[in-house]
């Protein structure tokens, strides 16, 4: 199975959501002519007086940051949920719409504008972590709330619009799409297995230690069988927990640094601030007991072969179905080589 799978066009089955991604590792074997140029160097202060998130700094709505030290979170000043207002429908026949109320958060990792969480140490993670925890939690017992996606869009080819290390948080009353698929999955495989899906997962690729980039003890960092992006990864707590709200305190500093190991093997790859989006699914916050739930964070990189040759869905991935080129197998392999050298 093996031996195939590195050649020959196939489709690989993404338990999470149920859907399948083409495969085809032959092309990676093509002459590459694609564009290759050097990378600006990416520096900047540690506090920059124009950036709207740097300590005593005004925002874009005229509040005054505070002086922070380590983790600052506020309200968004541009949200793009709303809370407040009276919820209302549309159904016309093939016209439908519902109101989306919710809550949207910007959290920032760190009060050095320099600093991508790649530069900072494993206790200072560890502290942004603690900050997710307590946003999950009080942003989840509010009534109108019923999931919480935290998430980092990295480099302005992610969409980032500002520079300093910070991520967010939204909140709102229904399961997004992507949420709202894990959940129908990862509740099949429940009920009839009795345990989580993840939790076989991540025995069987521990197991198989083709796609695994690093583990602790209660962690394991690994390339996905499924992956669509070129050197998608994803963290996972070895044992099933729903949220990251129950993660035991003495291993909040071990997730802490598999955020960090992976960061920072991103940034080796090839030799830049690596841009990524991540992301934490876990389960709705809507009082059901959710024990088919088994928390990951992932992260889906668009770099392909250099700092500057990215990878963009185009094309086949627009109109049919996601593809790669790049096996997930030697992804891992090169990321879990570089992970040796931290």
């Amino acid at each position: 199975m093996t031996a195939n799978i590195q050649n020959y066009s196939h489709k690989r089955y993404n338990s999470l959501t149920g859907e399948w991604v083409l495969v085809s590792p032959h092309r990676a074997k093509r002459p590459w002519q694609g564009q290759e140029e050097e990378q600006a160097q990416d520096e900047r202060p540690a506090h920059d007086p124009k950036c709207y998130l740097c300590s005593g700094n005004v925002r874009a709505n005229g509040e005054v940051n505070p002086d922070y030290k380590d983790v600052f979170v506020f309200a968004n000043d541009f949200s793009a949920l709303q809370d407040g207002f009276e919820s209302f429908s549309i159904d016309n026949g093939l016209i439908k719409a519902e109101s989306e109320q919710g809550l949207c958060k910007v959290i920032c990792f760190s009060p050095d504008h320099s600093k991508s969480l790649a530069q900072m140490t494993s206790k200072d993670i560890q502290k942004v972590v603690h900050a997710w925890q307590r946003e999950f939690v009080s942003l989840g017992r509010l009534n109108h709330i019923n999931y919480v996606q935290i998430f980092e869009n990295k480099g302005s080819i992610m969409g980032c619009s500002n520079p300093h290390p910070h991520g967010q948080i939204w909140s709102q009353s229904s399961l997004p799409n992507e949420v709202d698929k894990k959940d129908k999955q990862q509740l099949a495989y429940f009920k009839k297995h009795q345990t989580t899906l993840l939790k076989d997962y991540i025995a069987q690729e521990l197991k198989l230690n083709e796609r695994i980039i690093f583990e602790n003890r209660s962690f394991v960092v690994l390339t996905p069988f499924w992956a669509i992006w070129p050197f998608e990864a994803m963290i996972v707590p070895k044992t099933p927990q729903k949220d990251i709200s129950i993660i035991p305190n003495e291993d909040t500093v071990l997730f802490a640094e598999a955020i960090s190991v992976l960061t920072k093997v991103y940034d080796k790859l090839f030799n830049t601030s690596f841009p990524y989006s991540s992301g934490i699914h876990q389960a709705p916050t809507n009082g059901q007991t959710n024990e088919h739930w088994h928390w990951h964070m992932s992260f889906y990189p668009p770099l392909l072969r250099s700092a500057t040759v990215k990878k963009f869905m185009v094309g086949y991935e627009l109109f049919a179905s996601p593809q790669r080129d790049i096996t997930p197998e030697s992804a891992a392999k090169t990321l879990r080589n570089l992970s040796n050298s931290i």
